[in-house]
């Protein structure tokens, strides 16, 4: 198990956020997670950095906090943390953050509660988040297994049994293997990048989904980017930010979507499980939806704002990959949306647009970049699920077939 932790802390620091000599790394971290925390600030340290800071995080801290504190709590994001945050960016840090969430660890809490400390905290850090998201800062998402989240993906074990079969998956899909993780992930990425260079030619303007319960056109920007795997900083560093990625992504066009979208997967937000949902949109904004699981808590995030209401991302993965292979929904969206197609709801990445990094507010609305407070991805992906391009002439080409890649 020590040998697969220093592998796995090994690839976070070389592959995802490729630290730097001389460079800060930022970790935000679950307290279970300590030992594999403290093998990542040993080999950052032996790798130069000039320092680790932490944030720590607990599950049954915060529960109790969203049980116990008012709304106008919620609401009051502090200071010190916006400019912690602020100020690691700006000095050009790596973001590291560690996952482990229990799928249900607020279902019984007040959802209005929920909303607004996700809102707080995505104005507080919206700064922030805009050079995160314009990568102008390397960044990760890499997860460990809680006792929690295992059960909930393997109710049929025990604690113990659970914990050690989700952190064999984790090694599993996250090519986690001693000598050749870093060399994998490499080999992996070129791969990914060979279905970018395709879709970049092509340069589609409009996509069609097809399963069932789905028939929705898709419109995309004439100045559309297709990126998969590692990314590159304004400063030329190249860096990965999920652990494991299968996808091949860029951003809709605002106002060009149109038709009915269903999910295939439960979405976990904000520690309550979303499932069974259908949006119907018109010109971009979603004007219906209903919810089988959590109609309460998708009713705030799609409130959250007017950007909330319309999409900013749209991945492409094959249901023949690894995460899908495992047969395992993890109810982690890190894990499921690498696993199917997907969505998000809010904010696009800038950098899905030519020159959308430089641009103003102003011009990127201007140019059909969504923006919001939130990014929420969601999966829509299936066996039955059909895509096609259309070009300028309305010619047709098969991208998917039968949930799988068919260019």
């Amino acid at each position: 198990m020590r040998k697969k932790l220093e592998e796995y802390a090994e690839l976070a620091l070389k592959i995802g956020v490729n630290i730097q000599e001389g460079q800060k790394l930022f970790i935000n971290t679950p307290i279970h997670a300590v030992e594999f925390t403290r093998i990542i600030a040993k080999k950052a340290y032996e790798m130069g950095v000039k320092d680790v800071i932490y944030s720590w995080n607990d599950d049954i801290l915060s529960y109790t906090r969203f049980k116990n504190v008012s709304m106008e709590t919620l609401e009051d994001f502090p200071e010190w943390t916006i400019k912690q945050m602020e100020d690691l960016a700006e000095e050009g840090a790596a973001f590291l953050h560690i996952i482990s969430p229990d799928p249900e660890l607020l279902k019984d809490v007040d959802p209005k509660k929920v909303a607004a400390a996700a809102k707080s905290n995505s104005i507080a850090l919206k700064k922030y988040r805009e050079k995160v998201m314009s990568d102008e800062n390397a960044w990760c998402v890499l997860a460990v297994p809680s006792e929690n989240w295992a059960k909930k993906v393997y109710p049929d074990l025990n604690k113990d049994e659970a914990v050690d079969k989700l952190w064999k998956s984790i090694f599993s899909v996250a090519r986690v293997e001693e000598g050749k993780s870093v060399e994998d992930w490499k080999n992996h990425d070129i791969n990914l990048k060979n279905k970018v260079e395709i879709l970049n030619l092509k340069k589609f303007k409009t996509l069609h989904y097809k399963s069932k319960g789905t028939d929705l056109y898709v419109e995309m920007s004439p100045k559309q980017i297709w990126k998969a795997g590692a990314s590159i900083t304004k400063g030329g560093v190249e860096f990965s930010p999920n652990i494991p990625t299968e996808e091949v992504f860029s951003m809709p066009k605002k106002d060009g979507v149109n038709g009915v979208l269903s999910s295939t997967m439960p979405l976990n937000y904000g520690g309550n499980l979303i499932d069974n949902f259908k949006l119907t949109f018109k010109d971009g904004k979603i004007v219906e939806f209903t919810a089988e699981t959590g109609y309460e808590i998708l009713k705030n995030l799609l409130e959250t704002d007017e950007g909330a209401k319309y999409l900013g991302e749209i991945a492409l993965v094959p249901v023949d990959s690894p995460i899908s292979n495992t047969n395992t929904i993890f109810y982690n969206t890190l894990f499921d949306e690498n696993a199917s197609c997907h969505f998000a709801f809010g904010t696009a990445y800038r950098s899905c647009i030519e020159g959308g990094t430089e641009m103003t507010l102003e011009e990127l609305e201007k140019n059909g970049v969504n923006d919001s407070l939130v990014h929420v991805d969601f999966m829509v992906g299936s066996e039955d699920l059909s895509i096609d391009g259309i070009d300028e002439n309305g010619a047709l080409t098969p991208i998917f077939r039968n949930g799988n890649w068919a260019i």
